[in-house]
């Protein structure tokens, strides 16, 4: 939990900040993200406008960077993005970054973040819309062994695998929910939320889900 005895090293907001990609809701956001008094890194996701987001969302401690070091390791960031589709794919260039950014820190563990969904949450009618290079990536990630985590948002739920010394995971929204199994498109009853992560020297990783008080949101 983010509090005034243990604040957080870093916030990064995982994508779909915006419904509109306007302009208004991203310097709304910044204002928001400044009076948290926490460095701040972000993502575009399928609902985003990452042109527009650069623009305002790089300023104090609002920080464009897709690369981040705290101590013994490095937060990649990678855009999923396809302009104009709700499915996720990384670009040539997005992968030889990762792979560069993995190859050159080879004695620091790794958490890599994006977008999209990385393995399938099993909710079918959002698997359809997800990363449709999702092999590509696990193969090139199953390369390195300094790889100890992988962080998605997209699903609007909360899941979580350890497989093969990885832990996949995705976060929880900070608005609706969707009903975790779901055929088709149905709102879930949970609150809002956010993961917490804490990333220890020897590479393992502490996380959390934390749900909003509901008297908070009214």
């Amino acid at each position: 939990m983010i509090d005034n005895k243990h604040p957080a090293d870093a916030l990064l907001a995982t994508g779909d900040l915006s419904q509109d990609g306007s302009a208004e809701s991203y310097r709304y956001l910044a204002d928001y993200f400044e009076r948290m008094e926490i460095p701040t890194f972000w993502i575009p996701g399928n609902h985003d406008d990452p042109g527009i987001m650069g623009e305002h969302l790089k300023s104090g401690l609002i920080n464009p960077a897709r690369r981040l070091l705290l101590g013994n390791w490095q937060v990649i960031l990678l855009d999923s993005t396809i302009e104009g589709e709700v499915s996720g794919r990384l670009s040539e260039a997005q992968l030889a970054f990762l792979e560069a950014a993995l190859e050159d820190l080879a004695d620091k563990h790794a958490l890599v973040c994006l977008h999209h969904q990385a393995l399938p949450s099993g909710s079918l009618w959002i698997d359809q819309i997800g990363l449709q290079d999702s092999a590509r990536l696990r193969n090139m990630l199953g390369r390195h062994d300094n790889v100890r985590g992988v962080l998605w948002g997209h699903v609007h739920q909360e899941t979580h695998r350890s497989i093969d010394g990885i832990e996949w995971m995705s976060t929880p929204s900070s608005c609706i929910q969707f009903k975790p199994l779901s055929q088709d498109f149905t709102i879930g009853p949970e609150l809002p939320g956010y993961r917490s992560l804490s990333l220890y020297a020897d590479g393992r990783i502490d996380t959390r889900v934390h749900r909003i008080d509901k008297a908070l949101l009214f």
